[in-house]
């Protein structure tokens, strides 16, 4: 199964307080390993921008304004992520917001069995310190420098490598046999090695072979 990194800004923190999606972005991996495949919309709320939320995203009503709304997305939204793993930090408020949408629109809601609250994973990992994902990104020697104000689709790039810190999975999953299957090599056949026994004249003739040819380099 790939993996989908996911990530949302919103117009405020509450779903149920009138609240909306403004960004979604996803990236898809397969063993971590960005496959490439990226998926990211800004969307039209249909309602104003407080400025607390522009100060985090700079999301302002007349970029907006002219940007597909939720239900014009949704469709290609659902078919990026079926059958994927959902990997979301701070997973219960991208979830609460992404449910409400799907709701109202009359689309099924995301199952929370498909989804990894990488939050959950950290506060496990590192209890009683800060797991925001700033602060991972510091702990882990992630390059912050483009994060000058919250963006989904960059938030997605940095919590993937978060993600493979977290799981201390330095180097990406390699699946060997499935690679070979892909090829039709059958390891058992095509890669073996075969331990031949040297014979005692064999190793006589050898060393009197090494004799003469150093005799004749080095004398």
């Amino acid at each position: 199964m790939n993996e989908v990194f996911l990530d949302t800004e919103t117009t405020g923190l509450s779903f149920n307080d009138g609240h909306k999606i403004v960004e979604i972005a996803c990236i898809e991996t397969k063993d971590l390993i960005p496959t490439g495949k990226i998926f990211h919309k800004l969307i039209n709320p249909k309602r104003n921008i407080p400025e607390e939320a522009f100060k985090i995203h700079g999301f302002s009503e007349d970029l907006l304004k002219d940007k597909e709304t939720f239900d014009k997305i949704v469709d290609d939204l659902l078919s990026f992520i079926k059958d994927k793993k959902i990997i979301i930090h701070n997973a219960s408020f991208d979830l609460s917001f992404l449910n409400g949408e799907l709701g109202l629109v009359k689309k099924d809601i995301i199952n929370k069995k498909f989804v990894i609250d990488s939050l959950e994973v950290a506060r496990n990992k590192f209890p009683g310190t800060s797991n925001s994902l700033d602060a991972l990104c510091k702990r882990f020697n992630v390059d912050l420098s483009r994060r000058t104000k919250h963006n989904a689709l960059l938030d997605c790039e940095l919590l993937r490598e978060v993600y493979i810190n977290l799981l201390d999975a330095k180097e990406p999953k390699f699946n060997l046999t499935n690679t070979l299957s892909e090829n039709n090599i059958n390891i058992e056949k095509d890669y073996y090695k075969t331990i031949i026994k040297i014979s005692d004249d064999e190793i006589e003739k050898h060393k009197k072979f090494l004799k003469s040819e150093l005799k004749k380099n080095f004398y």
